[in-house]
């Protein structure tokens, strides 16, 4: 497939007549695609063209229709209700089940460390904002080859899967309470 001078001028013709990019490859046919047509009408910068009488011609705007509510019918045995009723209840706050450990330690600000002063068998449980000068880890004594964390800090980040379905489920059936 090649571009002729009198392919191009048939192009150019049918483009400004109105023809859609489809319609003007099946005039020309020879293997020409409308991608092929697109393609040389931007190359020849014919994209903007002028409109047709049936697209200049000012959209009219569809009257709106008055919208009727439809009719119910009440029997008096049932409360009429519209709407989804689920999304009725007032919304209540779900209490979380508090998986931390119930003994809160303490780890005074001489005990905390810095990451210069952290060694192999300190707790690397981080405290503050890692941003500020005052952020240090726990640094407390860690067991030994028993994770990075001291034994407070073991059972915030380690929950047995058990106790965290568990919790999951408490806080799926609240749900459904509520």
């Amino acid at each position: 497939m090649s571009w002729t001078d009198e392919r191009v001028e048939m192009l150019r013709k049918l483009w400004n007549d109105g023809l859609s990019a489809s319609q003007v490859a099946a005039e020309i046919g020879a293997g020409i695609t409308r991608n092929a047509v697109i393609g040389k009408i931007h190359r020849l910068g014919l994209a903007q063209r002028a409109k047709t009488p049936l697209a200049a011609r000012p959209r009219v705007a569809k009257p709106q229709r008055p919208q009727a509510l439809p009719a119910r019918v009440h029997h008096g045995h049932a409360p009429a209700v519209i709407g989804n009723v689920a999304l009725a209840l007032a919304p209540r706050a779900l209490v979380m089940p508090d998986a931390r450990p119930q003994e809160e330690v303490v780890i005074p600000m001489s005990e905390r460390v810095t990451l210069m002063e952290l060694r192999e068998s300190m707790c690397r449980w981080p405290i503050g904002d890692p941003t500020s000068p005052e952020f240090r880890f726990c640094g407390a004594k860690s067991p030994g080859g028993g994770g990075p964390y001291c034994g407070y800090h073991s059972q915030i980040a380690y929950q047995p899967v058990q106790d965290r379905r568990r919790a999951r489920d408490q806080l799926r059936s609240a749900a459904r309470l509520a």
